[in-house]
């Protein structure tokens, strides 16, 4: 069974050049449109790892991986963070990962396979 990556951000565009990179890749994808809707699609969809935007409407991903963080079910979830926003590395200090859009695919699957395989 193929791994499973939620893919949370505002933006259709980067959420479908995200699902083809990682479906292309033999990864499963689901998808949230901003941290108010993500913890329940974690909870439904218990994705292995988990892409983050930092500024969203409703819900900006830090506040997203505190409630996140929080659940022990799913706090080791690994997040990679990859926003348009300066200094997104210092957002979420746990992120594996942090990609400023626009960003290397390569690099990103090389990230995703050493943390999921």
């Amino acid at each position: 069974m193929a791994k499973k990556i939620l893919i949370i951000d505002d933006d259709p565009n980067i959420v479908t050049y995200l699902e083809d990179i990682f479906q292309d890749a033999g990864y499963s994808t689901c998808k949230a449109t901003d941290g108010a809707d993500a913890l329940a699609v974690v909870k439904q969809e218990k994705p292995n790892l988990i892409t983050l935007d930092l500024e969203m409407p409703k819900e900006w991903g830090p506040r997203f991986y505190r409630e996140l963080s929080q659940e022990d079910e799913y706090k080791n979830i690994p997040v990679i963070v990859i926003s348009g926003l300066a200094g997104n590395k210092y957002a979420i200090q746990k992120a594996v990962a942090s990609f400023t859009k626009p960003f290397d695919r390569e690099e990103l699957l090389k990230v995703i396979k050493e943390n999921i395989g």
